[in-house]
């Protein structure tokens, strides 16, 4: 199935308050990390072995404290076991610096 690139040229994009996220996914990694961005996705590594979706359920719940959101805040839209992956984030409280943004929603100073 193919999945609509809404984000354009960024790894991300904002509808509304939601943040939407493509991710390069790095199961089996030495650590957990938020890597660079790679065109239009960004590399998030995670130690989680790729079985079954579990490596992604590690990534969200490994992302939820960056983002200052609760597990259940954010939605796998596609990629649960695929290293292409699109994230959903409800309302994040804070960005991880790579997002290298001076406001967490549009229209807003900080």
């Amino acid at each position: 199935m193919q999945h609509r690139n809404i984000t354009g040229d960024s790894f991300f994009c904002w509808d509304g308050d939601v943040l939407i996220v493509n991710i390069l996914g790095k199961p089996s990694a030495r650590q957990d990390a938020i890597g660079e961005a790679q065109g239009n996705q960004l590399r998030v590594s995670v130690k989680a072995k790729p079985e079954n979706g579990k490596a992604t359920d590690y990534m969200v719940k490994f992302l939820a404290p960056l983002f200052g959101v609760r597990v259940a805040d954010i939605e796998v839209v596609f990629g649960q076991e695929n290293v292409n992956k699109q994230l959903r984030i409800q309302a994040p409280t804070r960005l991880p610096a790579v997002f290298n943004q001076g406001s967490l929603r549009p229209g807003t100073d900080r």
